[in-house]
C-alpha cells in the first residue's frame, strides 16, 4: 500500500487487514493507493472512499515480481506526486511441520513475505526519501518473534523483514524516514477459514490472555499512528497488537 501525506495530514491508509475506510469515512485519513491481490476488492474499496469523500486509486503488481513492482511505485509516484508512506501487507503462510515442507513451500513464502517487503522497499525508497517525512510500515505475525510449531518458514521470512525493517531505519534516518513492524496475532478477516477457526476457536483463545483472536479494526489505529506526523520520532520498533500472545521486551 502507497500513500501521500499532504499539509501534514496522512491521506493514506485504511485498508489493514482487510478492512478499508473505516478511518476514511470519519476522520482526514484518505487512501491514494492501495494495492491488493483481488482487483475487485480493490475496486470496492476505492468506491466505499471516493462515497466517503476521499480520494483513492487502486493499483495492481505481484510482490514477487521486481520489475512490476518498480513500474507500479514509479505510477503511483507520477499520478499522486510522490510517495509518503509505504505499508508491507502482503504475505502467504503454509502451515506445515518443516520436515514435511520442500524447496516449493520455501520459495513461495520467502519471496511473498521477505522478497515482497524487499521488492517494495527498494522500489519506493528514492520516492520516500525526497519526501524528507516518509514513512515505512511491515505488517509480520508474532511467530517471527517468538517462533510457532508449523510456521517455521513464514517466520524466518518475516524474521528477515523485521531486520531489515531495523536497518532502513538506521539508514534511512537521514532523510527523517521511519521504518516500523506492526507484528500481529491471529487476526479473523473475511478471508479467514471460518470452519477451521470455529472448530479450534477455544484452544486458539487460550493462548491470548484477552481470550479471543484479533480483527482488523485492532491492528488498523496502529498502523495509521505510525504513518503520522505524531509518530516522527518512533523508528526501528516492533510494535505489538497480539492480544498479549507475545509479551517480547
Amino acid at each position: 500500500m502507497c500513500a501521500q501525506q499532504e499539509g501534514g495530514q496522512v491521506r493514506a491508509l485504511d485498508r489493514v487487514a482487510h478492512r478499508a475506510c473505516d478511518l476514511a469515512a470519519g476522520g482526514p485519513h484518505h487512501l491514494d493507493g492501495v494495492r491488493f491481490q483481488r482487483a475487485a476488492e480493490a475496486e470496492a474499496v476505492v468506491a466505499q472512499i471516493t462515497a466517503a469523500g476521499g480520494r483513492a486509486i487502486a493499483y495492481g503488481a505481484d510482490v514477487t515480481d521486481y520489475a512490476a513492482v518498480k513500474a507500479m511505485m514509479e505510477k503511483v509516484a507520477v499520478d499522486l506526486g510522490g510517495i509518503d508512506i509505504l505499508v508491507n501487507n502482503a504475505g502467504l503462510a503454509l502451515r506445515k511441520r518443516f520436515v514435511e515442507t520442500g524447496p516449493e513451500d520455501w520459495h513461495s513464502q520467502i519471496d511473498a513475505c521477505l522478497y515482497g517487503a524487499l521488492h517494495c522497499c527498494h522500489a519506493a525508497a528514492p520516492f520516500i526519501e525526497a519526501r524528507k517525512n516518509g514513512r515505512i510500515i511491515s505488517l509480520v505475525g508474532d511467530s517471527s518473534r517468538v517462533g510457532e510449531s508449523g510456521l517455521s518458514i513464514v517466520a524466518a521470512a518475516r524474521g528477515g523483514t523485521i531486520a531489515l525493517m531495523k536497518s532502513l531505519a538506521r539508514e534511512m534516518g537521514r532523510s527523517w524516514t521511519t521504518a516500523n513492524v506492526v507484528s500481529l496475532g491471529l487476526i479473523e478477516t473475511q478471508h479467514s477459514d471460518k470452519a477451521w477457526l470455529d472448530a479450534n476457536r477455544e484452544k486458539l483463545t487460550r493462548a491470548y490472555p484477552l481470550r479471543r483472536l484479533g480483527l482488523p479494526e485492532d491492528v488498523a489505529p496502529t498502523v495509521v499512528h505510525l504513518a503520522t506526523p505524531g509518530a516522527s520520532w518512533i523508528t526501528g520498533q516492533v510494535i505489538s497488537v497480539s492480544g498479549g500472545f507475545s509479551m517480547v521486551g
